[in-house]
């Protein structure tokens, strides 16, 4: 059923899909204010197992929504000993990286879950929201677009009278075989990765032999990978060999018998077994007038980073700021052309460094067997060498966009998340460094002396109703101020809490506070709000 509506109701975002990025998309949007509709055709979660992993990142946009200590209590907290890493056929270590407690956003770093409980809890806060009217148990078809609106029909799944909606902007997070990618035109770009794995997903039992390292076995006889997902449940991949074939692959002998060397049968229950095609591809646009394509519907991944979900809540984290200045008023429509510029080639980043791990799995493999045979080892090749956990790479910064990007760069902080540590101010009240940032831009000082600017500046902040905080009032009890106060004495924060620039020589605190409003396309009057 769907919550209260009308036929020909006026939306400001119409969001097609509602698993864990829709939903995640449905509550960004809500809570900055906008009317949200929300079409899911599926009445129940899916109730297996997919995603696996979220980012202390994505946990710190929750809790910019009130959230995040919500989100954290579903994640699987750090257990002792736990690593991630490379391993040979015998599992032997080859490197890799332990699990961290805490990071640079604030919270833990990599965080197992389970998606039925993780997306029935997003479901839930989203479609309760009162901003937001969902039509679950409802298919989306006729979507039309004029560039001033989107018209789409919600047909409910047993019959019934469908319903006609309205809305200013749609997003479509409809997954991989995307209907509304297609209906859009939109092509497909394959990244070179494209091989059968078999996914099965177990719960455990008592006296499983099952240790705590999330590995990649390099093995010559098969490639496979073992997650040591949210307790009781644990998870394995198996790369299908020439010539198997996926009804093979599912027999129950041969899944338990792949199982055998890691626990003895009798020791866990098959919770779900399938065999997928890892892809690597990106769409050639992700925006066609007012239609916005994001999760992936507008990228696919391997999944030996973990990043899929992870990469489709950047996506609607990075628009949930953008509409609402556009629908404001604040800024032109402009501004929601920077959303394909940063999110196409960070998700590239990303998907090709997954790539890249999966041709170091078959790299080490082959070492082996040259091992094996007598036979003289192949080097590493160089775009492989920093692929690996712990290898020395980290999240790509934004390369295109609304930054300054001049001062863009691997080893700079522009073009990547701001810092957030645990901070205590004077009279020893702590918190995260975010709950004094507020929930729209920041810019963030030193020192009270480094706060020099002058008009039009104040009315700038004023106008985007950024917050200024100011650093020499604060420690940080746990975690490090961001690396950039090193050398500069003031940067600009996003509300996604990506660093749009930091003060330089050659770029005063007046000059960066006018390269934002330049980059934001900002606007002299406002319209007043959301539609």
């Amino acid at each position: 059923m769907a919550s209260e509506g009308s036929d020909n109701a006026a939306f400001d975002v119409i969001l097609v899909g509602l698993g864990p990025v829709g939903a995640t998309a449905a509550i960004l949007f809500a809570e900055a204010g906008l009317r949200v509709a929300a079409i899911e055709r599926d009445e129940e979660v899916y109730r297996l197992p997919r995603a696996v992993n979220l980012d202390g990142e994505i946990v710190r946009a929750f809790q910019r929504m009130g959230r995040g200590e919500a989100v954290a209590a579903l994640m699987q907290q750090k257990r002792p000993g736990e690593r991630v890493g490379f391993t040979n056929s015998r599992r032997e270590w080859l490197f890799g990286t332990p699990v961290r407690e805490f990071g640079s956003n604030g919270w833990q770093p990599m965080n197992m879950f389970d998606q039925p409980e993780l997306e029935g809890f997003l479901r839930s806060e989203a479609v309760n929201h009162a901003n937001v009217t969902a039509y679950i148990g409802f298919e989306a078809s006729g979507l039309q677009g004029d560039g001033e609106q989107v018209r789409i029909t919600a047909s409910p799944n047993g019959g019934g009278e469908p319903e006609r909606l309205c809305g200013r902007y749609l997003v479509a997070c409809d997954g991989a075989s995307s209907s509304t990618r297609k209906l859009c035109g939109i092509g497909w770009e394959s990244l070179g990765y494209d091989h059968d794995w078999l996914v099965v997903d177990v719960t455990l039992k008592d006296g499983h032999t099952l240790d705590l390292d999330t590995v990649q076995v390099c093995d010559p006889g098969r490639l496979a990978t073992y997650v040591c997902t949210k307790d009781p449940y644990r998870r394995w991949e198996f790369r299908l060999n020439e010539g198997e074939t996926a009804e093979h692959m599912l027999d129950p002998e041969t899944i338990q018998s792949l199982i055998d060397p890691w626990t003895p049968r009798g020791t866990y229950d098959i919770r779900r077994a399938a065999v997928y095609q890892f892809h690597a591809a990106t769409a050639d646009r992700w925006r066609v007038g007012n239609i916005f394509i994001a999760g992936d519907a507008a990228h696919q991944t391997p999944p030996f980073l973990g990043q899929g979900m992870n990469a489709g809540m950047r996506d609607v984290i990075n628009l949930a700021w953008k509409l609402p200045l556009v629908l404001a008023g604040l800024a032109d429509d402009e501004l929601l052309d920077t959303y394909h510029a940063e999110r196409d080639a960070h998700a590239r980043d990303l998907v090709e460094w997954a790539v890249a791990i999966g041709r170091l799995m078959e790299h080490l493999a082959e070492v082996e067997r040259a091992e094996r045979e007598g036979r003289t080892a192949p080097e590493t090749p160089l775009a492989l060498r920093s692929s690996g956990y712990g290898q020395g790479r980290d999240q790509p910064p934004l390369r295109d966009g609304a930054v300054m990007l001049d001062q863009v760069g691997d080893s700079s902080s522009t073009g990547h998340l701001f810092s957030q540590p645990i901070v205590c101010d004077g009279e020893g009240n702590e918190c995260r460094l975010d709950e004094l940032l507020g929930d729209g831009f920041s810019l963030v000082v030193r020192t009270g002396g480094d706060l020099k600017i002058s008009e039009p500046s104040p009315a700038i902040l004023s106008r985007l109703g950024a917050t200024t905080v100011t650093l020499e009032e604060l420690q940080a009890v746990r975690g490090h101020f961001d690396r950039l106060f090193g050398e500069h004495a003031a940067a600009l924060v996003r509300p996604d809490r990506i660093v749009f620039g930091h003060a330089t020589d050659s770029a005063d605190l007046d000059g960066l506070i006018d390269a934002l409003a330049q980059k934001l396309t900002l606007t002299t009057t406002t319209r007043g709000g959301p539609t």
